[in-house]
């Protein structure tokens, strides 16, 4: 009986020093989230400034270029040129017809003053004129502001 056991322990503490070295990395690692928890935060590092803009830049244009220019001095469309808007009053652009909303709100353009349009354009302005351009998704809001910001400068 003496003798099992000693030979069963032997056996344990083998199995066990066999079970890897500090030296060895582990080929890939799991990361398993406990029912109900969040899931875990995204490591991946955020986009370059100017990769953001370029990624804003296809957004606005799939999203907002068939109303809105943004070349310095060229002329407003269905919505008012954009060029320098960050920074700006809303209803600043002198040959565009705005929405009474817009024009009495005060707004001077910031980051989150256009996300808050971006979002949600009617909740921001009620009566607005400004039918499409809602955009849902806040990192195309965030890619779309980068690139506003970056033509403005």
């Amino acid at each position: 009986m003496q003798q099992t056991k000693i030979l069963f322990i032997g056996l344990i503490l083998a199995a066990l020093s066999a079970c890897g070295s500090p030296a060895e990395e582990p080929a890939e690692q799991l990361i398993v989230a406990k029912p109900g928890a969040g899931a875990a935060p995204d490591s991946s590092p955020a986009p370059a400034a100017g990769d953001l803009a370029s990624k804003g830049k296809a957004i606005f244009a799939a999203a907002c270029a068939a109303c809105h220019s943004v070349e310095a001095g060229e002329a407003s469309g269905a919505g008012p040129n954009l060029h320098g808007i960050l920074g700006a009053k809303a209803g600043r652009v002198k040959d565009f017809a705005y929405s009474q909303a817009m024009k009495t709100s005060g707004v001077i353009w910031t980051p989150m003053e256009l996300d808050l349009l971006l979002a949600n354009p009617a909740a921001k302005f009620p009566g607005t004129a400004m039918a499409a351009g809602k955009l849902t998704d806040a990192a195309d809001r965030e890619a779309v502001i980068a690139y506003l910001t970056d033509i403005s400068k």
